[in-house]
């Protein structure tokens, strides 16, 4: 079979079962190329043209599928590690819910300042702070002297007090 022909032919449908089923319009392409790769591919070749087209959408709704439950996976993925906290270990106490409501609210409101802040910026105060490393072994990394981890550090400080004082977060120092 000319598969090159067949995908063109079924193509435009094709990428409105996906759409449907992704709603984002960059996916589509992406699914588009499985799809094509997978019918390619395929173990038993088709002999009935008239069974291509049902085999077609068949295709496209498991590879729609297959990409939602990946993004799913990469999605909680990335929470999981976003909402790493450091605890103690030997520390077992039930937190209060008011204090680990608060909690929870300043970690975002922390991340979405962080956000804010330019890239440079931010990977410092994460190197840091996240990740604990001391100034001799961030200018190691970074490949830059202590002094410079120490004024830079100093600034993204300085960058971050500022852009939680505007969202109000912080008061204002006397």
């Amino acid at each position: 079979m000319d598969w090159s022909k067949i995908l063109t032919d079924h193509d435009r449908w094709l990428r409105t079962i996906v759409f449907a089923r992704l709603g984002e319009r960059e996916a589509v392409d992406d699914v588009m190329q499985e799809v094509s790769l997978a019918a390619v591919k395929q173990a038993a070749p088709l002999t009935d043209p008239a069974k291509v087209a049902p085999w077609l959408y068949r295709l496209a709704v498991r590879q729609s599928m297959l990409y939602r439950r990946g993004c799913g996976r990469r999605k909680k993925l990335r929470q999981r590690y976003s909402d790493v906290v450091q605890t103690d270990e030997t520390d077992r106490t039930v937190p209060e819910p008011l204090d680990w409501l608060l909690a929870t609210e300043r970690q975002q409101l922390i991340r979405k300042t962080m956000a804010q802040l330019p890239p440079r910026d931010a990977e410092i105060l994460l190197l840091k702070y996240s990740e604990g490393w001391s100034y001799h072994e961030i200018a190691a990394r970074l490949g830059v002297s202590h002094s410079a981890v120490e004024t830079r550090l100093h600034r993204a400080r300085a960058k971050l007090r500022q852009e939680l004082f505007n969202m109000q977060v912080l008061e204002a120092r006397q």
